[in-house]
């Protein structure tokens, strides 16, 4: 009888599914920008946009280790911006392919 080796398919895991307000001068400094690239580079799904009281919102879902990698970087964000907070929470995942600014 052969043996046979079993994987884990990513694709047959639940997502982890967050969402992030993220506060500091991160509007106008390319946050969302760097946002977009950083989770296609994570191939994560979601979307990333400004809201009005100059804060940015993440909806983010895929592989734990991969957001939590995203959450890493969220902290340092883009190069001319200043994070001073992360709320994080959980959120319902999305019907969504990629990641999009909106």
């Amino acid at each position: 009888m052969q043996k046979e080796s079993v994987t884990r398919d990513m694709a047959t895991e639940l997502p982890w599914v967050k969402v992030i307000t993220v506060t500091g001068r991160v509007q106008g400094v390319w946050f969302r920008k760097n946002t977009l690239h950083q989770a296609q580079k994570r191939q994560l799904e979601g979307w990333v946009m400004n809201l009005d009281d100059g804060s940015v919102l993440v909806h983010v879902q895929g592989p734990k280790s991969r957001v939590e990698d995203l959450i890493a970087w969220l902290w340092k964000g883009s190069p001319l911006s200043r994070v001073d907070h992360l709320d994080i929470a959980d959120a319902k995942p999305l019907v969504i392919n990629g990641f999009e600014i909106r």
